[in-house]
């Protein structure tokens, strides 16, 4: 099975068209204002404007509120929805778009605990853990942690860049990549040759080595 990619944190129109030119499944926007990749509507509207067809769009949230999502909803036709929060599953089965959990990696964490607490989730996000920070750490975690499991299809985010993704792949065996600061020339700003190199790392490793 291939490896599918999330491209993270797009900022500028152009930069979201490099990503399907290359091959990337899907492309994450982020309205979350305390981050340095944070869009308005207005951009987020912007970024999807020309975007070609069978690229997913997920927009990120970080503990917000119904009305801060449904106002994104009003304005931007997202196909999915990512917390990154303390959102329940109550909260994020509402707003009638599929939903990817993200679950930071503690040491002491009980995965399946989490996993049981959002029974309606599309996919689960397995990121790394920094106190404090909910997302684009730039830190890795102990890959082998990731289970290897035929009826939950795990994303893998949390430090990848060009130069430790085929490794992390061979190890977790995701169903899903999930990269922003790995492919970026500085916080916000992506680099199209980061991208193509990451794409292409991805799609080196072949089925047999997973």
């Amino acid at each position: 099975m291939r490896t599918r990619i999330k491209i993270c944190g797009i900022t500028q129109p152009e930069h979201a068209l490099v990503c399907a030119r290359y091959g990337a499944d899907a492309i994450g926007l982020v309205f979350y204002a305390q981050s340095p990749r944070a869009v308005s509507v207005t951009q987020a509207r912007e970024i999807l404007h020309g975007l070609p067809a069978f690229v997913t769009t997920v927009g990120l949230f970080v503990n917000p509120t119904v009305s801060e999502v449904m106002s994104v909803l009003d304005e931007v036709p997202l196909d999915c929805l990512q917390f990154h929060g303390d959102e329940d599953g109550s909260f994020c089965t509402q707003f009638g778009r599929p939903y990817i959990k993200a679950i930071r990696m503690q040491t002491d964490l009980d995965l399946q605990v989490s996993l049981q607490a959002h029974p309606a989730a599309q996919s689960f996000l397995l990121d790394s853990y920094v106190k404090d920070v909910a997302g684009g750490t730039g830190e890795t975690f102990d890959w082998n942690r990731v289970p290897h499991s035929e009826s939950q299809m795990f994303i893998l985010a949390g430090g990848l860049h060009p130069d430790n993704v085929a490794e992390a792949i061979r190890i977790a065996r995701p169903y899903a990549v999930d990269v922003s600061g790995g492919v970026e020339k500085s916080k916000g700003v992506k680099d199209p040759d980061k991208i193509k190199k990451f794409i292409n790392e991805v799609n080196s490793v072949g089925t047999s080595e997973i």
